[in-house]
């Protein structure tokens, strides 16, 4: 079976709200085109770390304690006998909070993935016809400053792209444009 759709599977059987599933599928496309640039020849690698970075979402008690959002997705993926620890590693780095800190690119990458896909679902959802295919990258670049928008999207995180020599409107740009290859089955 190919690796991908192996980990689709995996991601339904662990993760049932739609919305997870939807913001999944966002950063995986996101992660998709940043190895596109980074890393060309693991692509499908990156996208499975996007695919199945939040994997414990609803089988763990990350809102009392963040520190389990990450290691329960490794221990998950180990009993499934999938993954290793480049893809175990960048999930952890996703939540430096579980004690793990990014420092390689796909870790750095999907660091800044993760909360870039919600902080341009968030610019769609307030536009008119609720489509990320209105969103521009300078509405991005200009939401970005606000603080008070969207405030669950760590903006920290979001420059830790920088760490791989993409700064923050190459990556609005690129995250964008994947989101937008997407919008039919993220439904924005």
């Amino acid at each position: 079976m190919e690796k991908r759709q192996q980990a689709f599977e995996i991601l339904n059987k662990y993760v049932k709200e739609d919305f997870y599933i939807k913001h999944s599928l966002a950063v995986e496309a996101i992660m998709r085109s940043l190895a596109e640039k980074l890393d060309s020849e693991h692509i499908e690698e990156w996208g499975i770390a996007g695919l199945l970075h939040d994997l414990d979402e609803e089988s763990c008690p990350w809102q009392e304690n963040m520190a389990v959002h990450g290691p329960k997705s490794k221990e998950i993926l180990v009993e499934e006998g999938f993954g290793d620890d480049t893809l175990y590693n960048a999930i952890m780095a996703h939540n430096p909070k579980c004690g793990y800190r990014a420092k390689t690119k796909i870790e750095y990458a999907l660091l800044a993935a993760d909360p870039m896909s919600g902080f341009i679902s968030a610019i769609a959802r307030g536009y008119p016809d609720k489509k990320v295919n209105s969103v521009k990258v300078s509405s991005i670049l200009k939401r970005f400053k606000e603080t008070r928008f969207a405030r669950g999207a760590n903006r920290s995180y979001m420059l830790a792209i920088e760490k791989c020599g993409i700064d923050l409107e190459e990556f609005a740009s690129i995250a964008l444009a994947a989101m937008c290859s997407i919008a039919n089955e993220i439904d924005l």
